[in-house]
């Protein structure tokens, strides 16, 4: 009886000792848990801090990108500012702006006539005061497509342009795709004439560009209704083409044949030749108008014996009647057009 209440005893002593074992382990456990914890609550807030910012450099990626394509397309536009305008290549510009004087006294008045009427009415001054010279058309049209080559030329002997544009007449019209510039954009610096462009419609015959109050009494005075139209200080006008615009094709004889391209035309205007000849030719008179206006100023350009040759001949320049309707195209936006040959 004794040895089995001793036997009891040591088992109750071997039960407490193995719950006090247990329990030592659960809080050896529990300490050695509470480090792990610990950590990973605090790495918890540095993976989340991860992910937000692998999110933001995500979401800063695609602002770039969403960025970048704007700008492309924002340079995009600012190159192609219409209907097949473009910024005019280095090459074709300085080709056309700096043709060799001795090749403009060379050709003179060759293979072209005088263009002008004469203007009436008081002097036409500028937004500067100083003699205006102002063109009126439309990119839309083929026979003004061929004017710009000689005004570019002209005009770049008493000034300098920028942000010339170059576009081509309209597709469907007679002359079709005639490469040329648009003034439409460009600006042009003098100190001896102020040169104010409208260029009317572009060249799918979408309004572009409406002339102020004073330039539409420019155009009643001269019973304006088509393209080009172009006053040289009130004391010169041009109401129609100047040359053929069949010499800018590859077959002069054929309106249809396939257009040059700009830098073709360009490239023509170094030495004597057809395009030269008629290109120039017109530059020539235009220099010429534009020596008159400006009293022979600059001496360099307007002393030349050709310039001064030309002057003379404006003498007999007959006054201007234009009826209306008599111009080469129908200048109003959705009107038929009329095309009048004078070849």
């Amino acid at each position: 009886m004794a040895k089995s209440r001793g036997s009891s005893k040591s088992q109750g002593s071997a039960a407490v000792r193995r719950r006090e074992q247990q329990r030592q382990r659960e809080q050896e456990n529990i300490r050695r848990n509470q480090p792990q914890a610990r950590n990973q609550r605090r790495m918890q807030p540095k993976s989340n801090r991860r992910t937000q910012v692998l999110v933001g450099a995500a979401l800063l990626v695609i602002a770039l990108v969403v960025v970048i394509f704007i700008f492309i397309s924002s340079q995009s536009n600012g190159s192609n500012n219409g209907a097949g305008r473009t910024v005019a290549p280095a090459s074709v510009v300085n080709a056309v702006t700096n043709v060799s004087p001795t090749l403009l006294s060379q050709i003179g008045m060759d293979g072209v006539s005088n263009p002008f009427k004469a203007g009436s009415g008081s002097p036409l001054t500028g937004p500067t005061g100083k003699p205006e010279v102002f063109f009126y058309g439309a990119e839309w049209c083929p026979l003004c497509a061929a004017e710009r080559w000689s005004i570019v030329v002209a005009l770049s002997r008493f000034g300098t342009f920028h942000n010339l544009m170059e576009t081509t007449s309209a597709s469907n019209d007679s002359y079709p795709n005639t490469s040329t510039f648009s003034f439409y954009g460009s600006t042009y610096n003098s100190s001896y004439i102020d040169f104010v462009p409208i260029e009317n419609a572009d060249n799918q015959r979408n309004p572009l560009q409406n002339p102020t109050s004073a330039e539409q009494q420019i155009l009643n005075q001269y019973n304006v209704s088509g393209y080009p139209f172009m006053d040289i200080g009130n004391r010169y006008v041009i109401n129609s083409a100047s040359y053929d615009p069949a010499v800018l094709r590859s077959n002069p004889s054929d309106p249809n044949s396939q257009p040059l391209s700009q830098q073709e035309i360009a490239n023509q205007l170094s030495s004597k030749n057809t395009i030269s000849n008629n290109v120039l030719g017109v530059a020539n008179f235009l220099t010429a108008a534009i020596c008159k206006v400006t009293n022979n100023a600059p001496s360099s350009v307007c002393n030349d014996p050709t310039i001064q040759s030309i002057e003379t001949s404006l003498v007999n320049t007959p006054q201007a009647n234009v009826p209306s309707g008599d111009s080469s195209l129908l200048a109003f936006v959705g009107a038929p057009v009329l095309d009048v040959r004078r070849w």
